[in-house]
């Protein structure tokens, strides 16, 4: 008797038990009944012969099992994303979906605008748009195009060096007036400085800076770099932040531009096997261009 291998919607259930911690949660999350997520992920244990979860007090308890077969579910979700995206462009007419990855910075403060043009021309692509400060793997389909601020490695990636993004230490006019304006870079560290909380690596690379801005000297501590940004408007105090954005707002003041102005490399990828989707490569070219006019250089294949 032969078992028949278990489908995506078996695998799509474990993956939705595992982030919602409930059946319950599953459900809601996918738009099933409770009883339908349930007979899924028994069906799944009958295949693999192998139990995913236990229950407890708090919900459901994956099993070491579980969080071996984790990392493959998720990348066949990705696969699915994928395969619906390709799907989603057939035909002559520039339509489809494009899945872009970017920091948080640069994904809520730089793209929205370039989008809203990429849309007036092609109406028809639907963009979606994942904010994170991690890499997403191109190699494996989980986004179509980054925004990076690293260079890719991959030789299976085609990558366009945009051109570098200046850092500056700005603080809010505001600030400024009430509390007085660093003399030097070594006074800064008596300011109320906004900085990571655990994510105090994200300092390090950073030139003239390193040694100065140490995880004890951040009186407001978090690792949100969008938090960073509201901060600084807010005028809690002295932050890093991207030029491009400060120059925006007339009362931010760039500090110490002689001695600290930093530039952050900036990278757009793609995979190669999406040189000939019309659509990818639509967008890939108008993110190209835009972003070079927002660091202020034209970017070089």
């Amino acid at each position: 008797m032969f078992m028949t291998e278990p489908g995506w919607e078996l695998y799509r259930s474990f993956l939705a038990v595992m982030a919602e911690g409930s059946l319950s949660g599953a459900a809601r999350a996918l738009g099933l009944t409770q009883p339908t997520v349930g007979h899924h992920i028994a069906a799944l244990e009958i295949a693999l012969s192998a139990a995913l979860f236990t229950r407890s007090q708090r919900g459901l308890t994956p099993t070491d099992t579980a969080q071996a077969l984790l990392p493959h579910a998720q990348t066949m979700a990705a696969a699915a994303d994928a395969l619906r995206r390709v799907a989603s462009g057939e035909g002559d007419e520039m339509r489809g979906t494009v899945r872009v990855t970017a920091s948080e910075v640069v994904g809520a403060e730089v793209l929205p605008a370039i989008l809203a043009d990429f849309r007036e021309r092609h109406p028809r692509v639907v963009v979606e748009l994942s904010l994170s400060n991690r890499s997403e793997d191109l190699l494996r389909h989980q986004a179509d195009i980054a925004v990076r601020m690293v260079k890719p490695t991959q030789g299976a990636l085609i990558a366009r060096y945009i051109g570098g993004v200046t850092l500056g230490l700005c603080a809010h006019r505001r600030y400024l007036e009430r509390h007085g304006t660093p003399k030097s870079l070594e006074e800064v560290v008596h300011h109320a400085l906004v900085g990571p909380d655990r994510d105090i690596q994200s300092l390090r690379g950073i030139p003239g800076i390193e040694d100065i801005l140490t995880a004890d000297v951040f009186s407001l501590r978090v690792d949100s770099h969008l938090a960073h940004l509201s901060a600084l408007r807010a005028g809690y105090g002295i932050s890093i932040a991207q030029l491009g954005l400060v120059r925006r707002d007339p009362d931010l003041v760039h500090l110490f531009p002689k001695e600290f102005a930093p530039e952050l490399p900036v990278w757009l990828v793609m995979h190669e096997d999406l040189r000939t989707s019309r659509r990818v490569r639509a967008l890939y070219d108008h993110l190209g261009v835009a972003l070079g006019e927002y660091v202020g250089t034209k970017g070089v294949s």
